[in-house]
């Protein structure tokens, strides 16, 4: 922003004072609060929270040291001034994101002590590039860092897609435990990097920038307050035999007194319902080639047929929202989203039908 095109605009300062304040604003309330402003029910992990405020105070941070080392202090040291602010960029921004985003994932306590030594590099560059006064320094930082955003990036998706699985063989009810949307975090970080190391000036990208750090701090701070605390469940010996009469206990045991009905039921708590052990029941799933997820719902859906047909039989004035809630679907998006799953069409469309 130092090109003077973003200090003379005075519609792009107040962007860039209110970015700088919500990011400060949303630090304080992650610290200081135990509520949630999303959702009253949900618990998020604290951790997380812990880590999103440091993110967000790197976000003020940042805004403030650009100010301050690009205007008062080396204003007339262009080649210092970048060295300085983008490596403090690079060393807190970048890492407390990528922190962000791997305490999103609760299937495990990934290590994170790999992120801190990936930034390394970017101090050893700047202390060269300082000593030497080389103009070469963003250079090699840009290089270094799109070489650390691919890997990072493709680590994260692969990290992604273990997730979701952990989640399909443990848990019924999906709302706001999805973590895909987390990868949209990544694309706008990009457009933010592209936005700056392309600015030459030009008023436009300074714009875009702060647009995406306003849409990057909203993001990161709904994302964090919707996901649920999850316990981890420890891992079992694998390959072990799958016992017979699983099948007789789940409909002896589950689907008999309609355990599937209740919200937030998880893998562990209807093998501990059927006096089985969590992975022979998680093997029998899967030989049945089905997931946990899938089989709840499957027996959710055909209890909302059930209930839909008395509906009708009786012409009591109903909603699919309604019904959806009494099969024990936590909320209607993961019911119609299972719903078309297993019947190929929409509520609304299969109502329609019949």
């Amino acid at each position: 922003m130092y090109e003077h095109q973003g200090l003379q605009d005075i519609f792009f300062i107040m962007l860039y004072g209110g970015a700088t304040l919500l990011a400060f604003v949303a630090c304080c309330y992650l610290l200081l609060t135990h509520g949630n402003m999303f959702s009253a029910t949900i618990r998020p992990p604290k951790v997380l929270r812990r880590w999103a405020a440091g993110f967000m105070a790197s976000v003020a941070a940042s805004h403030i040291w650009w100010v301050v080392i690009g205007i008062y202090w080396l204003e007339e040291d262009r080649l210092l001034r970048n060295i300085i602010a983008i490596t403090l960029d690079r060393m807190t921004f970048v890492p407390l994101m990528m922190c962000v985003l791997l305490r999103m994932l609760q299937d495990r306590k990934r290590p994170l002590w790999p992120v801190f030594v990936a930034m390394i590099p970017f101090a050893v560059i700047a202390v060269i590039s300082i000593i030497n006064r080389s103009d070469s320094f963003e250079w090699y930082t840009e290089i270094y860092s799109a070489v650390l955003g691919v890997t990072f990036t493709v680590y994260y998706v692969y990290a992604v897609r273990q997730y979701g699985k952990w989640l399909h063989e443990n848990f019924a009810d999906l709302e706001h435990k999805e973590v895909w949307q987390s990868l949209i975090l990544l694309a706008c970080i990009l457009l933010t990097y592209i936005a700056y190391t392309s600015n030459e000036g030009d008023l436009f990208t300074e714009y875009l920038a702060q647009v995406n750090t306003l849409i990057i701090i909203t993001f990161i701070l709904w994302r964090v307050e919707t996901l649920q605390q999850l316990d981890v469940i420890p891992e079992e010996p694998k390959e072990m035999p799958v016992p017979d009469n699983i099948s007789t206990r789940l409909e002896k045991l589950c689907e008999g007194p309609q355990l599937y009905l209740q919200h937030d039921l998880t893998l562990q708590q209807l093998a501990t319902a059927i006096g089985t052990n969590r992975t022979y029941l998680s093997n029998y799933f899967s030989q049945q080639g089905i997931t946990y997820n899938m089989y709840i719902n499957q027996l959710r859906i055909e209890h909302f047929f059930r209930l839909y047909s008395e509906v009708i039989s009786t012409s009591r004035p109903t909603t699919a929202k309604a019904l959806a809630q009494q099969c024990g679907f936590h909320s209607y998006i993961t019911f119609s989203t299972a719903f078309k799953k297993f019947k190929g069409c929409t509520v609304t469309e299969w109502m329609v039908r019949n």
